[in-house]
Formats: structure tokens, sequence, C-alpha cells
């Protein structure tokens, strides 16, 4: 089956550190899954991260979904950016502060793109720690356009400041 007829394979990670984030990061999964032209075939365990940028804010709960889609990625990135809206999120433009949901798209099959809208794969991809591991429990074989093997990057990014939730589908937000 081509591309076409099939549909792209597209990554997406989910984080939130604002307004019970296990319930936005659950609710934005959902979301996902009413997509038009699309459906969810993965979706990872949550994960708890420190945030980046050494600002005072809560841990994320992070995860990633993967989809198949017939949305072309920039569609898919407005429509992405449609559920952080809805879901409260505000964006002042600045980096890494708190926010109600993040959902980032990380990957669209092998297509590599650098627009002013979107770059994939995603940039800092293969430094967070918080998308690679999430990423290899639904992809271990995966490998990233112009990076390398997800296995490879996993092996040499260490687990400091995450950990995977327990019992993810019964853990609520304390």
């Amino acid at each position: 089956m081509t591309r076409e007829h099939a549909g792209a394979r597209a990554c997406i990670a989910l984080g939130s550190n604002l307004g019970d984030p296990v319930r936005q990061v659950r609710e934005a999964a959902h979301t996902l899954d009413a997509l038009p032209a699309s459906r969810r075939l993965a979706m990872s365990s949550l994960y708890v991260s420190a945030p980046l940028g050494g600002m005072a804010q809560p841990d994320y709960i992070n995860a990633v979904a993967i989809l198949r889609t017939h949305l072309p990625p920039l569609k898919l990135l407005r429509c992405l950016q449609e559920i952080e809206t809805r879901q409260g999120r505000v964006r002042s433009g600045r980096r890494w502060e708190a926010r109600t949901l993040d959902l980032d798209l990380l990957l669209y099959d092998d297509l590599r793109l650098r627009d002013t809208e979107l770059t994939l794969p995603h940039p800092g991809l293969a430094q967070r720690n918080f998308v690679l591991y999430p990423l290899f429990e639904i992809a271990p074989d995966l490998d990233i356009p112009g990076v390398g093997a997800l296995r490879e990057l996993v092996s040499k990014s260490g687990m400091e400041g995450l950990r995977r939730m327990v019992h993810t589908h019964e853990t609520q937000a304390s």
C-alpha cells in the first residue's frame, strides 16, 4: 500500500503542567482520535518530567502518540494548535513557560522539512528524554530522518528528571 492510500505516520508529543496535567494529556489524546482523516495507532504511558529552561514551575506530564493521517503536515499542525487553544493554551511567545497543553508534531513519515511554520523532524527531539523514552516505548525500531535510530538515541540518553508513571490508566492527578 502506498503512503497516498495508507496515510502518513505522524508522531505527536503531548505535554502539560497546568490545569490538571494528567487530565489535559488524556483529553488531548481523545481529541486526537476525533481528528478528520486520522486515527490513533498507539499511545505511550504517561511520564513525569522536570521542566526545561530553569524557570520555577510544576513538573510536566508527557506522552507520545502515533497517528495514521491523510492530513498534510501543515494542516495537521494547525489542528494540533486548535486543540491546544481549546484546552486553554495561551501563547505569550516565551520559551519553556508553563502551559495547559503542548502538542508538538515530531515526525511525519520520513519527511524532512524546514519551513517558517514547521520543522521536521522536530528540532531538539534527539536531546529530549521526555520525548525519546515515550516514543521508544511505542516505536522502538523507528529511524528518525537525518538523525538516526531511535534505539541508539535512547541508549545515549539518561532518565535524569524523568520517570514513567505506573498504572497510568488508573492514576489520577493529585
